[in-house]
């Protein structure tokens, strides 16, 4: 299962099953889960953590050292759950900092060119699309999409079941539930597809909607149309999971 042309370097822990391509390169101190696999042409190097039936195809660069500058050695590390598909050239480095963990969760399908930068924390079920970036301590919530050729600033956040649509410029938070598009990108709508396919219920796909007219459309401060929606809404986990999303804003929300 590990084509002779392929280096696994003393120290590396591989699981069982696992299939390592032609002219792979595994660094020292990487573990494997069982059944992940390697196409041709793959590294993954420093103090990474891959769980189970992961797909890597080549090209792809996983772990290495951060781009930041700030970077003063230590064992930064990666750490990536189960069952995520890589495409090639996708890259997602090291955190900064000694001891700190890029995170990337599981059933994520990210494609080619797709870059994930230091101190990514990035959940479960999400999609990068072709060439999408993600700057360094940039938060993914769960089943969110992140379009071809997007880039998203250094410390956003993505709210669960976001849509970011592709070329898109994001230098503020994208709130739970919603599209986003635009250079620089703005809420546009609620993400009426990814909430249909998550099974949300016609009633919160309802208040989700009133709520984005208050806090995009209405002309009120966000501390307002919280309280409005608060006062005005029904209390459903996906209100609730968006007005604590609004409220953690430290960059404010993509208006």
């Amino acid at each position: 299962m590990i084509h002779p042309t392929a280096i696994i370097e003393p120290g590396a822990r591989l699981g069982a099953d696992c299939e390592i391509g032609p002219y792979c390169v595994v660094g020292s101190q990487v573990v494997l889960g069982d059944r992940c696999r390697l196409h041709a042409h793959v590294v993954v190097g420093g103090h990474t953590t891959l769980g189970r039936e992961n797909e890597i195809f080549p090209f792809a660069c996983l772990g290495m050292q951060t781009q930041d500058l700030k970077w003063q050695g230590g064992t930064p590390r990666l750490e990536i759950g189960d069952h995520n598909t890589f495409r090639e050239y996708v890259t997602i480095n090291a955190a900064t900092r000694d001891g700190d963990v890029t995170r990337v969760g599981s059933h994520n399908h990210i494609l080619a060119y797709a870059h994930i930068a230091h101190d990514v924390q990035l959940g479960n079920h999400v999609i990068m699309s072709n060439v999408a970036t993600l700057a360094g301590h940039v938060l993914v919530e769960d089943h969110a999409v992140v379009g071809g050729l997007a880039a998203v600033h250094q410390f956003c956040r993505i709210g669960r079941r976001a849509i970011i649509g592709g070329c898109s410029k994001v230098v503020q938070d994208v709130p739970p539930f919603m599209l986003a598009d635009g250079n620089p990108a703005v809420t546009r709508t609620v993400n009426k597809v990814g909430l249909e396919r998550g099974g949300v219920s016609d009633a919160a796909q309802a208040a989700l909607k009133q709520a984005h007219k208050l806090l995009f459309r209405e002309g009120l401060t966000v501390s307002t149309a919280l309280g409005r929606i608060e006062a005005e809404l029904p209390r459903l986990p996906e209100l609730e999971h968006l007005v604590a999303f609004v409220r953690a804003s430290q960059r404010g929300l993509c208006r």
